[in-house]
């Protein structure tokens, strides 16, 4: 799920991104199987979001154990009511900054999902992972890759040639975090990982009907949303779910298709 609030300010609805993000969970259970788990390691998952893939993970580690870290308060607070202690005792979560990992030598997998496409400067993160793993630990985490919703890009580009709308992006300067293997394999090799497989996957988005595609515009594009002043964002979320469909409608049956990339990675601590 997103490193919620890596950009400060952003303010995240864990109950409403809980209902808009079946694909992130689908892609989260898929990589999860690729780590083969043997039911003892100590998982840090970065970007836990509202704690379904985190809580998932717990539950393959049965012996181990889990912590999930995500910047936005308010994602925390729902992950632990919704995944109390009692209930998972091998499962916490906590505040944390996927740019500042304060640990060190603790973990046998360090796994994240749809979250470190937020942080532009990857540096700091993989540095931060390479500590927090054991000698020999795993990283596994899959991102927005180059190439990622290239349809939604081009409609916003085309919506925000409307003066009523660009009015409000006047020196916006957001960049997601969207790489190239050939960019991404270095930036391991610096931080003392070794890389075991750096790969573009093309997936797809669907949603069945117009309001769940809305959902997902109105949960993870807040760099966007939060330019625009409270009162017309769900109209800005319409104008731009509106000139998405134009420029690719919907199938027969009313479901909504967005190509997206995702840069998996895998990786050992030397």
């Amino acid at each position: 799920m997103p490193a919620h609030d890596t950009v400060p300010g952003f303010r995240w609805d864990a109950e409403d991104y809980a209902r808009s993000s079946p694909a992130q969970k689908q892609w989260s259970r898929e990589l999860i199987q690729k780590i083969n788990l043997s039911g003892r390691e100590r998982v840090l998952d970065i970007g836990c979001g509202d704690g379904t893939v985190t809580a998932a993970i717990a539950e393959c580690v049965p012996e181990g154990s889990v912590i999930g870290i995500d910047r936005s308060p308010g994602m925390i607070r729902f992950a632990r009511e919704q995944f109390p202690h009692d209930a998972y005792p091998n499962l916490s979560f906590a505040e944390g900054d996927a740019q500042n990992l304060g640990f060190s030598g603790e973990f046998d997998i360090v796994f994240s999902n749809a979250a470190l496409h937020w942080v532009y400067d990857q540096g700091p993160v993989l540095t931060g992972i390479a500590r927090a793993l054991r000698d020999g630990g795993r990283m596994i985490v899959q991102m927005g890759g180059k190439g990622n919703a290239a349809q939604v890009f081009i409609a916003l580009d085309a919506l925000l040639a409307d003066p009523g709308w660009g009015q409000y992006f006047c020196d916006f300067s957001f960049r997601y975090g969207f790489f190239s293997p050939s960019e991404y394999r270095p930036w391991l090799e610096t931080a003392g990982l070794l890389p075991v497989r750096v790969e573009l996957i093309p997936k797809e988005m669907v949603y069945p009907a117009r309001d769940g595609f809305c959902g997902w515009l109105r949960t993870t594009w807040l760099p966007y949303l939060e330019r625009v002043p409270e009162a017309r964002r769900s109209e800005f979320v319409d104008a731009l779910a509106d000139t998405v469909l134009a420029l690719y409608p919907p199938d027969p049956d009313g479901a909504v298709h967005i190509e997206m990339m995702r840069l998996e990675v895998e990786a050992k601590k030397r």
